[in-house]
């Protein structure tokens, strides 16, 4: 068989369409959505990801703040910043761009993030709503992974689901999610022996360990959904994810390609819980 494909392009953009009329509803409310987002420092795939964020919010009817300083910012400075955009009212989602220069510690500062403007998902109370099953903003890459599972059709309830890698940002808010989905969940990680044991038997995995073909074919289950969270470039520098996409595509039922899969439907997610925090205001 060959995997029918997950087109995240076409998903990211049915989103931010309903992202758009909800931002229209509110601007005729007289409430105007709007971002805040910080880059600090000059990487140069930050700064591709914040013009793009930055494009998104505009398209959406959104208003879009882009506020960027040296690599040299003193963590004290960023701190102040957060909080003034904390406390603008005109500002309902808030974002730092990570990652941030080795000197500032990125947990201070998502600690130092309003809960309330909090539209990665990443701040401790929103990662906790999410454990005990509580409202909250929703880490936006594994959520805009559950929306690319959903859009195949295929049930998650009582399905065996198996998430590579265990960061805060990607691999355990995905595995609370499938969770919540009622998934069996079995979460991987680089101390794990056996890797291919467990994905074998898995309905759905999951890869986001930022390492090329760490999923093989031998490796997947016929008919299993794919989701490939990775970025990385393969030996003639071109764009590839986690997944040996060539080969997975010939035994896997659904798969997300590299790219066009994840990295549309993250910066909608973005949309999605920015355009939300602006209706919890206007509420």
């Amino acid at each position: 068989m060959t995997a029918q494909l997950i087109d995240g392009n076409a998903l990211a953009e049915r989103i931010r369409t309903e992202v758009a009329q909800r931002a229209a509803l509110l601007r005729s409310r007289g409430v105007l959505p709007g971002l805040a987002v910080i880059l600090v420092g000059d990487d140069p795939a930050s700064a591709v990801y914040v013009r793009h964020k930055v494009k998104d919010c505009e398209a959406a009817g959104m208003r879009s703040v882009l506020e960027r300083y040296p690599a040299t910012m003193a963590e004290a400075d960023l701190l102040a910043r957060v909080r003034a955009l904390n406390a603008d009212a005109n500002v309902h989602g808030v974002l730092v761009q990570m990652p941030l220069p080795r000197h500032i510690d990125p947990l201070r500062v998502i600690g130092t993030l309003s809960p309330d403007k909090d539209v990665d998902g990443f701040h401790v109370r929103n990662a906790g709503a999410l454990l005990v099953g509580q409202p909250g903003f929703k880490a936006c890459t594994p959520y805009g992974c559950m929306k690319l599972i959903e859009s195949t059709g295929e049930a998650i309830r009582g399905k065996h689901a198996v998430v590579i890698g265990r960061s805060n940002t990607v691999g355990k808010p995905m595995a609370l999610m499938l969770l919540q989905a009622d998934a069996t969940v079995t979460v991987c990680h680089s101390a794990t022996s056996d890797l291919a044991a467990y994905t074998r038997s898995a309905d759905i995995v999951v890869a986001a360990v930022g390492r090329r073909r760490t999923l093989r074919v031998d490796m997947v289950k016929p008919g299993a959904i794919v989701i490939d969270v990775g970025m990385n470039r393969d030996e003639d520098g071109k764009l590839c994810g986690d997944v040996d996409f060539t080969a997975v595509r010939e035994v896997a039922g659904w798969i997300t390609p590299v790219p066009g899969g994840v990295g549309p439907m993250t910066r909608a997610m973005l949309l999605v819980n920015t355009i939300e925090a602006a209706e919890r205001v206007a509420a």
